[in-house]
């Protein structure tokens, strides 16, 4: 169970990202992003040593503001073999230094949220310690997937994970669902949460779909 410390960082989470988003292929800005903190949830490692946290962030810089979906993962050390996926380092009020990944490029959060979708993992509230969230909702009718290792890509709209026959796709350009929850033709699973907008409404979307081979 991961535990939630009303603590400091140093640099924070958004301005990390602040400089990390603009790097990325599937950023829609021209200019530095202006952030905030939209939603989100949490996956506890069943070992208890990396940090798994699914943020969803609202940029405003632009003429009409994009929400980005940003798995991110925190280690007490380097993850040997990513640092093309390091977003950077903060230092922590309580635990020390932290190194912050992209988490759709860390195993562990690749396997824990397969096993969200096995039913293996339940969703946890971004901000609070063991409190389930209810409003994170998924399907899968593949898998099992077992204890999985994924092979990241990114390309200009999201990021794929891929397990032997499956594709598991993050969104990283969120839209909202006008008309309830519409998966794409082919889809075997989905995860799917709510936001909130920069006029403090609540909207849902989908975060990740699943499709087989």
């Amino acid at each position: 169970m991961a535990v939630i410390h009303r603590t400091t960082l140093s640099p924070t989470k958004l301005e990390l990202l602040t400089t990390w988003l603009p790097t990325r292929p599937w950023y829609q800005g021209t200019a530095t992003p202006g952030l905030a903190r939209s939603g989100g949830f949490r996956l506890d490692d069943p070992q208890g040593e990396v940090g798994i946290e699914f943020m969803v962030v609202t940029d405003t810089s632009g003429a009409e503001p994009v929400a980005y979906f940003v798995p991110l993962t925190y280690r007490g050390a380097p993850l040997a073999g990513a640092e093309d996926a390091l977003v950077g380092t903060t230092d922590h009020g309580v635990l020390g230094e932290r190194w912050v990944y992209d988490g759709g490029h860390d195993p562990v959060l690749a396997a824990q949220l397969f096993a969200l979708l096995d039913g293996r993992a339940e969703p946890q509230a971004q901000s609070e310690t063991d409190a389930p969230d209810p409003t994170i909702t998924h399907t899968c009718t593949a898998g099992p997937f077992g204890q999985v290792v994924a092979k990241a890509t990114d390309d200009a709209e999201g990021t794929d994970l891929t397990v032997m026959a499956a594709v598991l796709r993050l969104n990283r350009v969120l839209h909202p669902s006008q008309d309830g929850l519409r998966l794409p033709d082919g889809a075997t699973g989905h995860v799917s949460g709510p936001w909130r907008t920069p006029e403090d409404a609540e909207v849902r979307g989908v975060f990740a779909v699943l499709r087989t081979a």
